[in-house]
């Protein structure tokens, strides 16, 4: 497991130790899910700590909010060389399956329809067009997945996530004009996902990838919108809602939130739920039951692994490894060791 220190790592990590199922963690920061401490991008620490395991779930990544903090040669270490240097690991450790956590940041521009234009229905089959390092990354690495598969014929499934952390939008705007409760409640109608639900899809995904052999999923709650919402998405979000949720209204009057006046994408997830047996249960109708119950709408999991926040710039950051990333004769460090 790489990434084990965050928010995906650790809830995976906890939901593998609560079925006895053993897991390593690996991760440029200490935690107490991380055993081997450092850069993806090192290859004999990868090494050392893929010795006897069956499978890897790859969750590390520089994320879009480092892009103010990081520099593209950072993303280009951790997000691209480090998954290569992964890929490379499993081929020689003779791993039988492959999970890597991508985003569905990768679709960039796709994202925002021009002026005048319905919302953007994203399915798997829309292209992507990268709008920012972050972006341009996470699509090269699921590229090497895919030629992995091609070439080596590892099992890979790449999960394209949508939003799942608790922490603030890192856009300014949205920040000012709604709580983080309310912004991420309204997420759930078209671009967020409970953790919960994101680790269920990657336990599914480590069942399914033999029988898949390669594969793209969008892990997003489940919209209820359809094709025929996309215009009037765009021009008043909230009669859509009221249409479809009538009591909705006033559920959020009572908390004092609101509907945002219009939705860009609308994020479908339906390939994941026939082909991986998908059941995502965190949905938008849950808001509206537990708001009217008086109950939090996220999951467990969701509330014990909380925030985190996002490690800043460091001389430990990406390419450098707790050890070096260019000492590459120096012996793998191993927290606790």
């Amino acid at each position: 497991m790489t990434g084990a220190a965050g928010h995906l790592g650790e809830a995976l990590l906890r939901t593998f130790a609560e079925r006895d199922q053993p897991a390593v963690g690996l991760d440029i920061q200490s935690s107490p899910f991380t055993q081997f401490v450092g850069s993806i991008a090192y290859r004999y620490l990868v090494a050392h700590s893929m010795r006897g395991v069956s499978a890897v779930i790859h969750t590390a990544t520089l994320h879009k909010p480092h892009v103010p903090t990081h520099r593209d040669q950072q993303f280009i270490d951790t997000n691209i060389t480090g998954t290569l240097t992964l890929l490379e690991a499993a081929i020689r450790a003779r791993v039988d399956v492959f999970i890597f956590t991508s985003t569905t940041s990768t679709f960039g521009m796709a994202l925002t329809p021009a002026p005048g234009h319905p919302a953007a229905w994203i399915t798997e089959d829309v292209v992507p067009v990268p709008k920012n390092i972050y972006g341009v990354t996470k699509v090269a690495a699921e590229d090497l997945c895919e030629l992995f598969y091609r070439r080596e014929r590892l099992p890979t499934i790449v999960l394209r996530t949508s939003r799942f952390f608790p922490e603030p939008d890192d856009d300014p705007e949205k920040r000012a004009a709604f709580s983080v409760e309310n912004a991420q409640a309204n997420e759930l109608l078209h671009r967020r996902v409970d953790i919960e639900d994101v680790v269920s899809a990657h336990l599914l995904a480590l069942d399914r990838a033999r029988s898949l052999g390669f594969a793209r999923y969008i892990v997003s709650a489940t919209t209820p919108f359809s094709r025929s919402d996309l215009q009037a998405l765009r021009t008043n979000t909230p009669s859509v809602v009221a249409r479809l949720f009538p009591n909705c209204e006033s559920l959020y009057q009572r908390r004092g939130w609101k509907l945002p006046s219009t939705i860009d994408r609308v994020y479908v997830n339906d390939r994941a739920r026939h082909e991986l047996g998908w059941t995502p249960t965190y949905d938008f109708a849950r808001v509206l039951r537990c708001l009217r119950n008086g109950e939090d709408h996220r999951s467990k999991l969701a509330r014990v692994v909380g925030s985190k926040g996002y490690h800043p710039a460091s001389p430990t950051d990406a390419g450098a490894s707790v050890n070096g990333l260019h000492h590459e004769r120096d012996e793998p460090r191993a927290a606790g060791e």
